[in-house]
């Protein structure tokens, strides 16, 4: 089968690699209907994640199942499946709290930008549709198995509730889900902070009420002159870095709670600011099987649509230029066809 494998910083391939075999009785295997590039795959692809070897990448993905182990009781071949990123068993104590990507048992769904993946715990991760969805369904569809499901993850960790203020640090895939997510969850303002005109317009569509395009502290004196200097109740910190955190505490009002989902590079948190803060922080890995039959709802009633997130569609075998595409702000999000 062909498959996406990064051999180094910069060096993305569509290699032929053996199909995936069912290796646990809990496994299934699923043929491809569409994968994609994350910004987190891009730390990899700029190096600043180490790449010891040559690895299969990309953990996005919706499909039919074409074979199950013999423990698999729910899922079926040829159901349309979506499933998280993280594989878990959906039964233990974390998970039925809603945190299944820290289940005990959990396995990192890897190796996706493929025409065939491996997905262990497949009763515990995957969601099977009713039927076939609709083709136009497909790219919103996929969002769910991370993105959109992460910035849905951010606005209820940042306690989004009817009639708040919300800000949005990050205008990529994920931050401008996580506007879907604060109008969904009844926010009368949400502020995205955004330099790019393609993704503040795709902000304001997506119910964006404010653009903000200052960055560090200029961003958070304009949020504080744009909520009368106390702040916004709920901040979603979605790109992970130094800077982005530090704007997104200090965008908050006192007794307001930031929702961190971009992955920490080099990411400290001053004890002393956070304690007379008065800020919440909550975040992590998005435990998106947790959301995923509520956004499943959502999307096939045409309620969001989050698939408008990807501006470029590619085959399979074009995997590096969405690479590239995204790596230079060419592209938000790149659909990847098998």
């Amino acid at each position: 089968m062909r498959a996406t494998v990064i051999h180094a910083p910069g060096d993305i391939r569509v290699e032929n690699l053996p199909e995936p075999k069912i290796l646990a009785p809990t496994d299934a295997v699923i043929r491809t209907v569409a994968a994609c590039v994350c910004g987190s795959d891009l730390w990899d692809y700029r190096g600043i994640n180490e790449v010891a070897q040559p690895t299969p990448i990309g953990h996005e993905y919706v499909g039919v199942v074409e074979e199950t182990g013999s423990e698999v009781r729910d899922i079926k071949p040829g159901q349309f499946v979506i499933g998280s990123f993280f594989a878990s068993d959906n039964t233990c104590p974390v998970c039925r709290a809603g945190y299944q990507t820290s289940c005990p048992h959990k396995e990192f769904v890897g190796g996706c930008q493929a025409e065939y993946i491996r997905v262990p715990l497949a009763d515990g991760t995957l969601v099977p549709l009713d039927g076939q969805p609709d083709e136009k369904f497909v790219p919103s569809l996929l969002t769910l198995s991370d993105v959109m499901g992460t910035g849905w993850y951010a606005a209820v960790a940042a306690e989004v509730r009817t009639g708040s203020t919300v800000v949005v640090v990050g205008d990529g895939a994920v931050g401008l889900s996580g506007v879907i997510a604060a109008r969904e969850l009844g926010a009368e303002r949400i502020i995205a902070m955004s330099r790019h005109a393609s993704r503040q317009q795709l902000a304001v569509d997506f119910g964006a009420t404010d653009i903000v395009a200052e960055r560090g502290e200029a961003g958070v004196a304009r949020i504080m002159e744009l909520t009368g200097g106390i702040g916004a109740d709920s901040v979603l910190e979605c790109v992970g870095t130094q800077e982005s955190m530090r704007q997104a505490v200090r965008s908050t009002r006192p007794g307001g709670d930031v929702g961190f989902v971009g992955v920490p590079h080099d990411v400290a948190i001053d004890g002393q600011e956070l304690f007379f803060s008065h800020v919440g922080l909550r975040g992590g890995p998005a435990p998106v099987r947790h959301f995923l039959p509520d956004l499943i709802d959502r999307v096939l009633s045409g309620r969001i649509e989050p698939g408008k997130v990807f501006d470029l569609t590619l085959p399979l075998d074009r995997a590096a230029e969405g690479y590239r595409a995204m790596d230079e702000r060419r592209a938000i999000k790149a659909l990847l066809r098998p």
